[in-house]
């Protein structure tokens, strides 16, 4: 009860908190539980975009009509099972001519994501947070469960890119009902320990991998915990904001009712001041903005090419060099956990670093960090120092991923910044598509691999600083506070 008056005296950046937030409180048990359940989408999330390490791993192989290894042309393979029993290279024998195919799959998976987010993103503003949400569940467990008993290639990477799409689908409805549901203050805070169930899934999957060394038994084991997810048939709810903006009030007030008990606030005249703050959103409604609008002025297209440019970076990086790192020297399942586990405390000190850094300055700083360790990676043999220098890497281009959204959010008025976030999660697609296809180099030139991947974060280093420090700013509402945002003028009134 006393912090939850506390954080309605002292509202972040100034800004006078609005009816909702008055009512439920900034963060209490109500925000807790919610986050709580949509933290559990980012499990099985980890678990299959990060699948591919173990779908398709290393593998190494006799050609029987030479007896020599890992040659081409090869009509008669024998592959090294000593570590893992089945993949889908050994299945589908995705060597040679057709080795294009195990990244192609993973291509085709993250091609999914970017259409699950742009699908489910505008399903979950015309038809509510909750049942978008639910649809990806269901999508994701049933999907998922196909995909372990296909017998063919193509059927299995179809299936996989629909398994990507219900993955795009929960990560961007999820996180919508938790921005729509915690206080302002606390936003940026939450909004990186969002990240660390994705870390903890990473971490977890080569615990399946280690004890499941087939493919298809492996596909079943990371699908069956999305059973879980069933019970938000129960326990989600549409979030009072979307139906406020519904005008469906009735249904709202009542969510607002039972968020206002669990966190001991007050419930006295609660119909009458959401009905006037219904009234009052109404009246103040401005014209929503467009991608468009992003690149008809030169400052907010300079803003949206530089900061897309940085989610490119750090999704082709982390997704890349994760991948790579299964493909380098050494035990891959302690490999792999030690990437994971580094990325969690990436994760957990992008918060402190957001407090005490500025924006810019931590995009700068670590996309030169991991061009720097890729660039040492690339002339390093094979074995721990390379995992060492892979893992920086990984970490590294993690933390610009947590600070990117935060970044982001506040660098673009609020008429057109879901528009920017939805642009730049589109790039960061693409960066997460291209990245398969780098790590199949690895094994014809290492080398070549590592320093791929390296171009692109120190360009993103040095395109950051084109962009203005949003730290401690107030967030912008119209266009043309964002096109002045930035620029040599004094328009800007800090904190």
């Amino acid at each position: 009860m006393d912090q939850q008056q506390k954080d309605q005296e002292m509202p972040d950046s100034g800004q006078k908190l609005d009816a909702i937030q008055k009512a439920i409180g900034s963060f209490g048990k109500y925000q807790f539980f919610l986050c709580f359940l949509m933290f559990l989408v980012k499990f099985p999330v980890a678990f299959h975009q990060m699948a591919i390490i173990f779908l398709a791993p290393k593998t190494d192989y006799v050609c029987l009509d030479n007896d020599l290894q890992n040659t081409c042309p090869c009509s008669n393979p024998e592959y090294d099972k000593s570590v893992f029993t089945n993949t889908i290279i050994i299945e589908w024998d995705l060597i040679c001519e057709k080795k294009w195919l195990s990244s192609f799959t993973q291509t085709l998976f993250q091609l999914g994501t970017l259409i699950g987010s742009v699908v489910f993103g505008m399903a979950s503003d015309r038809y509510g947070r909750k049942n978008p949400l639910l649809a990806a569940v269901v999508l994701q467990l049933v999907m998922g469960l196909v995909a372990s008993f296909l017998p063919e290639f193509w059927s299995f990477t179809f299936v996989r890119f629909l398994v990507g799409a219900s993955v795009g689908g929960t990560m961007v409805t999820s996180f919508v009902i938790i921005m729509e549901s915690v206080g302002s203050q606390y936003r940026h805070v939450i909004s990186a320990l969002y990240q660390v169930p994705f870390n903890t899934g990473h971490l977890l999957l080569p615990v399946f991998g280690y004890f499941i060394r087939s493919y298809d038994k492996f596909q079943l084991a990371i699908t069956i915990p999305n059973i879980v997810l069933l019970s938000f048939f129960i326990l989600v709810t549409d979030t009072p904001r979307w139906l406020i903006a519904m005008k469906r009030t009735d249904e709202a007030v009542k969510i607002i009712e039972k968020a206002a008990k669990m966190n001991n606030l007050p419930t006295e005249n609660l119909a009458q001041k959401i009905g006037e703050y219904q009234k009052e959103i109404e009246k103040n409604n401005l014209k929503k903005g467009s991608i468009l609008d992003l690149f008809r002025t030169p400052n907010l297209r300079k803003n949206i090419l530089a900061m897309s440019f940085n989610w490119l970076t750090c999704s082709y990086c982390f997704y890349g060099v994760s991948q790579y790192v299964g493909q380098l020297g050494g035990n891959v399942f302690v490999n792999v956990a030690a990437s994971a586990s580094v990325t969690i405390l990436g994760t957990l000190c992008s918060i402190p670093l957001m407090k005490v850094m500025g924006r810019r300055t931590i995009l700068i700083v670590f996309n030169f960090i991991c061009a720097g360790v890729l660039i040492i990676l690339s002339v390093l043999p094979s074995g721990s120092w390379s995992v060492v220098c892979a893992c920086v890497g990984v970490v590294s281009s993690f933390v610009v991923f947590v600070v990117v959204y935060l970044h982001c959010t506040e660098l673009f008025p609020t008429v057109v910044r879901n528009a920017a976030i939805g642009f730049s999660s589109m790039m960061a697609r693409v960066g997460s598509m291209v990245a398969p296809f780098v790590v199949g180099l690895g094994d014809t030139s290492p080398v070549w691999a590592a320093l791929t991947f390296a171009v692109v974060p120190l360009c993103a280093g040095f395109v950051s600083i084109l962009l203005p420090e949003t730290k401690g700013i107030e967030l912008m509402t119209t266009l043309e506070e964002g096109e002045n945002f930035g620029k040599k003028t004094k328009n800007v009134v800090q904190k």
